[in-house]
């Protein structure tokens, strides 16, 4: 049975970007603390397999897009409806198991504690995501890009290109994430969207499982998400220097998202 607002009377709402899910979607569930999370909101972005068919046996609340548009118009229904849910923290949690979901209330805590407004669950704190299985080509990219992004961002975070976020409601409310990228940088944005916008990250140490079943972008997709992220960086420096404007990193009130997703009932 859900406890609502076991912390400090604050609605933490969990979402599920998935796609091609079902093998993992239901480990990933149980080990959700349901005294903490009051409610768990799966997207769907066009699937093959079972996912949400299974997401609706197991009662999750979900809703399927029209077609698959990418992972980062995944996130944007996500945060779309957890805050018409009236979520007061919303957690990002991949549904494919390569992150802990025994940390969300860790993280949830750290945001409702009102001393973190975003917090990452980062597997580079840690020092083991060598042993846990992280390939070498994205352990050295993850460390290359943080680095530069931090020089540039002016910023000390042990990474930026985790899955698993906690933010909280007013983050969401105010960055203009409509005007980031539906793919794969959109992480990338978003983070680079808070420091811009003076919002407190922190971050947790936090375990990762590497395994057949768990979603991970190949070479190819990897070297088209990391020249996104040193444009991404390139225009946070240039609007910070007042040289160009970027929608990413301008104040809007469009937050407005078309008709392309429906709920499933």
């Amino acid at each position: 049975m859900t406890v609502i607002g076991m912390l400090n009377g604050k609605r933490i709402i969990v979402v599920l970007p998935a796609y091609n899910a079902a093998q993992t979607l239901r480990q990933t569930v149980e080990e959700l603390d349901r005294q903490v999370v009051d409610d768990i909101l799966l997207v769907d972005d066009f699937s093959s397999d079972r996912t949400v068919e299974l997401a609706r046996e197991m009662g999750l609340r979900s809703f399927l897009h029209d077609r698959n548009y990418g992972y980062g118009r995944n996130q944007k229904t996500c945060y779309t409806e957890a805050l018409k849910s009236g979520a007061d923290v919303i957690v990002m949690l991949h549904p494919d198991y390569q992150y802990s979901p025994r940390l969300v209330p860790a993280m949830a805590a750290m945001v409702v504690s009102e001393e973190y407004d975003v917090v990452l669950g980062s597997r580079i704190l840690g020092g083991k995501a060598r042993k846990s299985g992280m390939p070498l080509y994205k352990y050295v990219s993850n460390r290359g890009l943080t680095l530069v992004q931090n020089l540039m961002l002016g910023s000390k975070l042990s990474e930026f290109h985790t899955g698993f976020r906690a933010f909280s409601r007013r983050v969401l409310e105010e960055l203009p994430i409509m005007a980031n990228s539906d793919g794969f940088v959109f992480d990338n944005e978003i983070l680079a969207q808070a420091i811009f916008f003076g919002f407190r990250l922190g971050e947790i140490s936090c375990p990762t499982r590497y395994f057949p079943e768990a979603s991970s972008i190949n070479f190819a997709r990897s070297t088209i998400y990391g020249l996104g992220v040193l444009w991404t960086s390139l225009r946070f420096r240039l609007q910070r220097l007042g040289l160009a404007s970027f929608a990413v990193f301008t104040e809007s009130s469009s937050q407005h998202l078309p008709d392309y997703y429906t709920e499933v009932q």
